[in-house]
């Protein structure tokens, strides 16, 4: 008999599963309402259903702890806690109508004398689902009576402001879910599909996964919810969504109960290959049975609540029998559903009308064989529920323990805990205690709420693997803490991991596999980020990395490899002497300097001839020099350009050929003026002699040596990388510098064969055997060919070609002089000497043998 002062704990008892009834019970041993769920028959149907033992266990778990602190003569003394247990069904209706019940007041007790009739409602423990928690919280918020929740985990129920009474056990799923991105990260998925629950468990618990998952740049394959009241069609669909989908790993957002009638059509249609991610609501369940889901389910890889051994509960457990409680309905349905008998028939009801059945002796033992309800290996949310008493527990001790001055309240006041009463005050002083408790469990655990009312965050990670026996093992593999300090959350054993198929492997899920170095993903329209495809990156561009988003320019002095992985240095290109075409080129510069060289040694022997001597033999070697000049000029062109090479290759063309061109005007006025001073009366040779000869072509030259001073002091050609001809190679080349000043030579040149053709094309007809003039026409008609072709030549050249073309012109059009000007005067002096005369220069031979 209890003579203390008795406080009442209104306990909601959450189910997994509708198929429930509603049971409540009060006394000193008080037990849960039974469950029902469907189970997997051999014929894969829901025809049978059987006892929840895991819910039930639960609720025994809440009576072991009330009595174990009623018995702690050091915790709440004078004070003993009761209980009342209401059934949610898994449903919203039931949980508004339960809690209602609970606001309504005390209920009049007519069988046990235990039960007072005026007690005081201290707190809530429940629910064990998000979607009736929420109810429930938001019913109970005005009345300000605390609730602590072992099994609802929705973020959203740790929003202080909408819920400002609830408390919870267990973490919220903002935590969980950042623990599987982390787990999705490590093992590197970018292609995952979901599936949950259609209730707030299930939907918010997605919504943060999607949400954590796009920042990491994870993509879903799809999401799919499995409806509350079963739908064969819709789990067919569901079905047929794994299947299509290239999605190796499935994130399940569920509870044991709902998912299961989808693994059961898994398993119908033997799909396996996916690698399952489960949460904490079904990761440690026993509900599947080992013989027909582990091709399915083995390896499946979850978060786990942290287990724990409560002592003295398996021993609490198995005195539970029949003869206890003669008029409880609910235990005869445990004792039948876990021996398969049935008790001597009391009342036509559709549990014990069933013939098939031996009868119940009650001598059957519970621990006999292995069942839900007696297996303590797995104790997670009943560890929730101990911890969740004992918080209530805990929160009362503080506040009878406040003594007046001295507790945390205005004017240093305490509340009173046999005033606790909807809508009272002193229920704000129990959510403070509440809210402030922290304490050290039995097994060593803290127990303390957040601000949000919220615990620390802690999971084990469970792989399930398959034992000896051939049951499975939910094995350890690592754990996550919130507490610990970034990057050190997840820690995992990989080597002791099993994946699906019993493979050691990680398995692979991506969309597309992962582009290599020296590609970048290309986003397929329409498509997901993690759907691309790989394409290699352009030239002068690279990605050294997996994966990599964009390819990265090269730097303008190098260039992509061939593997487009690495950026190396560009090769530098320039006619140089070592390559076929440098070498000849200076050949034939050689060769034209020598034959030159060699015409003037036949000049210069044959000095004193009429031929030499006719055509002024000075102008002659002087163009012959300049000739010479101009074929070694060409060689300038050849090899590396330097800021010396650059200048000299300009200056030594410009001055070179406007010589030549200088002494070719001179002959052609000398031409000229020599015909003239035929005429009588005519004394101009007089004015146009030897020395004014020299002073016209120093004139001239002299004119383009300024050019040339001016072009280097202002903006001399320099030596410059060309890009734009290859993108693979630096082409090395000679920039003019000044443009102005570059064609101010070169019109100066072409002015002076302007001149030199216009003179030599009206003397072209004087009358001599031996009229010079038409040579010189001949070989500036060849210049001005050759240079007016060289135009559109440079222009279409590429790269080192260019300068080989603008050297052809330039040996060209001196070969061309060479030839026209001196290769008649050579053909007589070396072959017809006898022609070598003044009378057949003058024409007067061929006018006698006429006559």
């Amino acid at each position: 008999a209890v003579s203390h002062k008795q406080s009442w704990i209104e306990v909601t008892n959450l189910l997994l599963f509708l198929f429930v009834r509603n049971y409540q019970v009060c006394g000193e041993r008080k037990l849960a309402q039974g469950f029902t769920l469907p189970v997997l028959n051999p014929g894969l149907s829901f025809a049978r259903r059987v006892f929840d033992f895991r819910g039930f266990r639960w609720a025994q778990t809440m009576i072991f702890a009330i009595e174990e602190i009623n018995k702690d003569l050091s915790l709440l003394p004078n004070i003993t806690l009761g209980y009342k247990i209401y059934d949610s069904c898994a449903t919203h209706v039931q949980a508004l109508r339960s809690t209602l019940t609970i606001l309504s007041g005390p209920e009049v007790i007519e069988s046990d004398e235990k039960c007072p009739k005026d007690v005081s409602m201290p707190a809530i423990i429940g629910d064990s689902g998000s979607s009736q928690s929420l109810v429930v919280a938001r019913t109970i918020g005005p009345f300000r009576i605390p609730m602590v929740s072992y099994f609802s985990t929705c973020s959203c129920l740790s929003n202080r402001r909408e819920f400002p009474t609830f408390f919870r056990t267990i973490p919220n799923d903002d935590y969980q879910v950042k623990a599987i991105v982390q787990l999705v990260k490590h093992f590197g998925w970018t292609w995952v599909a979901a599936i949950s629950e259609d209730d707030d468990y299930g939907r918010f618990g997605i919504q943060a996964l999607t949400e954590e998952l796009e920042k990491l740049g994870v993509c879903m394959a799809f999401y799919e919810m499995i409806p509350k009241v079963y739908s064969h069609d819709r789990i067919l669909h569901i079905v047929e969504r794994i299947k299509m989908s290239s999605a190796k790993v499935i994130v399940a957002f569920s509870g044991d109960g709902e998912i299961f009638p989808l693994m059961q059509e898994i398993v119908k249609q033997n799909i396996t290959g996916v690698q399952w991610i489960a949460s904490e609501a079904w990761i440690t369940t026993p509900l599947f049975s080992p013989s027909l889901f582990y091709d399915t389910l083995g390896g499946t890889i979850g978060f786990a609540i942290r287990r724990a051994d409560i002592p003295e509960l398996k021993e609490f457990l198995l005195t539970l029998h029949p003869s206890l409680f003669p008029g409880n309905a609910l235990v005869k349905e445990f004792w039948e559903t876990l021996f398969s008998c049935s008790f001597d028939m009391i009342d036509n009801t559709p549990q014990q009308a069933n013939a098939t059945q031996p009868q119940c002796s009650g001598l059957e033992n519970i621990d006999a064989d292995y069942n839900m309800y007696s297996d303590v290996t797995q104790l997670r949310i009943s560890y929730n529920v101990y911890k969740a008493v004992y918080a209530i527990a805990h929160s009362l001790h503080s506040l009878i323990l406040c003594e007046n001055g001295a507790g945390p309240f205005e004017n240093k006041t305490c509340g009173n805990i046999s005033h606790l009463k909807p809508c009272s005050s002193d229920f704000l002083l129990l959510q403070y205690y509440l809210q402030e408790v922290s304490f050290t469990d039995s097994l060593g655990e803290v127990v303390d709420f957040d601000e949000n009312g919220d615990p620390i965050a802690s999971y084990d990670i469970i792989n399930w693997k398959q034992g000896a026996d051939g049951s499975v093992q939910f094995v350890t593999v690592g754990h996550y803490d919130a507490s610990e300090g970034s990057g050190h959350k997840l820690v995992l054993k990989e080597e002791d991991i099993i994946w699906n198929r019993g493979q050691n492997k990680v398995p692979q899920s991506m969309c597309t596999i992962s582009c290599p170095p020296g590609t970048r993903k290309g986003v397929r329209e329409g498509e997901p980020i993690c759907c691309f495809d790989c394409l290699p990156c352009d030239d002068g561009e690279i990605s050294n990395q997996t994966d990599s988003i964009k390819c990265t320019k090269c730097p303008l002095d190098f260039w992509s490899n061939h593997e487009r992985v690495q950026c190396i240095p560009k090769e530098i290109e320039y006619l140089s002497y070592e390559e076929t075409m440098g070498i000849m080129l200076t050949v034939i510069a050689l060769c034209g300097a020598c034959i030159t060289k060699a015409v003037a040694a036949i000049f210069f022997c044959y000095r004193k001839t009429v031929i030499v001597r006719a055509n002024n033999s000075e102008l002659s070697f002087y163009l012959l020099f300049s000739l010479t000049l101009c074929f070694l000029c060409s060689v300038s062109f050849i090899g590396k350009p330097t800021h010396w090479s650059c200048m000299i290759r300009h200056t030594a063309f410009a001055i070179s050929f406007t010589l030549c061109i200088s002494c070719v005007l001179a002959k052609t006025v000398v031409v000229l003026i020599v015909f003239k001073a035929t005429l009588p009366n005519n004394n101009t040779l007089k004015w146009f002699g030897p020395l004014q000869q020299r002073a016209g072509i120093f004139i001239s030259v002299s004119v383009q040596v300024l050019i040339c001073i001016i072009w280097l002091v202002s903006s001399p050609p320099f030596p410059s990388k060309n890009t734009q001809v290859s993108n693979a190679k630096n082409i090395l080349e000679c920039d003019v510098g000044s443009v102005v000043d570059f064609c101010c030579v070169f019109g100066y040149i072409g002015f002076l064969s302007a001149m030199c053709f216009i003179l030599a094309f009206l003397a072209r007809k004087l009358p001599d055997n031996f009229n010079e003039a038409k040579y010189i026409t001949f070989s500036m008609l060849i210049f001005f060919v050759v240079w007016i072709a060289f135009i559109p030549a440079y222009v279409s050249s590429p790269g080192k070609y260019t300068v080989a073309v603008e050297i052809f012109p330039i040996l060209s059009s001196s070969l061309g002089m060479l030839i026209c000007i001196f290769a008649p005067k050579c053909y007589i002096l070396l072959l017809k000497p006898e022609t070598n005369t003044k009378k057949h220069l003058m024409g007067r031979e061929s006018l006698g043998n006429k006559l």
